[in-house]
């Protein structure tokens, strides 16, 4: 995938947001950047293009549709990096997982906004239940494909580097219940880490992300995967 400038990230957001505005009217009630646009750490080549819509009634199938055609005219290879998180005035619908619930209340960046709709913060119980559930079994799920792979393709780099660095996300959600950067997230495993997690690993992991490099260097450590998934779920045995 190509590299882009947090500058060109941010023009295309800004174009997604008037697609918006075009779209709903006064049904919108803001668009915003979330994820690494918002809270630092941005990737030209490794981040998403993380936003959050909050619409009167939410958005529609035909609405998501056309918002990627929008994408693609704007600019394709930013579009392969739009990721929306959307939902309705209560919060009851859409996608808005409990994190990025919590990454809006916190980091969000306004970029369209005619009211600021602020739901209750997901309670630590909440965001823990989450964490436990589906995401936790989709990163070990991938974890466990990387380590048995014979080579890593390079439309796997940004995948194998995102499993390398997602303990350091996954303790510092575990045990604060917030998002945060990458950087942040390792920052904290120096004070509190799970017995038995590299944190070496994790360390040059985050330096290749920040250097934009190709993650070759640490495809050989890929069994490490599997001593990171048992460290992580030690978190989650010790919570029942």
């Amino acid at each position: 995938m190509a590299e882009i400038s947090e500058r060109s990230a941010r023009a295309f957001a800004q174009g997604i947001a008037a697609f918006w505005e075009a779209r709903l009217g006064a049904r919108l009630l803001g668009v915003y950047v979330i994820g690494s646009l918002a809270h630092g750490g941005f990737s030209g080549r490794y981040s998403d293009i993380d936003m959050a819509l909050v619409a009167e009634g939410g958005v529609a199938p035909p609405d998501l549709e056309a918002m990627r055609a929008h994408a693609n005219a704007l600019a394709h290879d930013h579009a392969a990096k739009l990721s929306l998180f959307w939902t309705d005035r209560g919060f009851s619908a859409g996608r808005m997982p409990p994190l990025d619930r919590v990454d809006y209340l916190d980091h969000a960046m306004p970029l369209i906004e005619r009211e600021r709709v602020r739901p209750a913060r997901p309670a630590l119980a909440a965001i823990r239940a989450y964490l436990a559930g589906q995401p936790f079994a989709n990163w070990a799920d991938g974890a466990r494909g990387f380590s048995a792979l014979a080579a890593l393709r390079p439309e796997d780099h940004k995948p194998y580097i995102r499993a390398l660095l997602y303990p350091a996300r996954f303790v510092y959600s575990w045990h604060t219940g917030r998002m945060a950067s990458n950087d942040a997230a390792v920052d904290f495993l120096n004070t509190d880490a799970p017995a038995g997690l590299d944190l070496d690993l994790i360390g040059r992991a985050l330096a290749c992300r920040q250097q934009a490099r190709d993650p070759d260097h640490l495809f050989a450590e890929r069994a490490t995967l599997l001593r990171q998934i048992e460290a992580c779920a030690t978190l989650l045995a010790a919570a029942g």
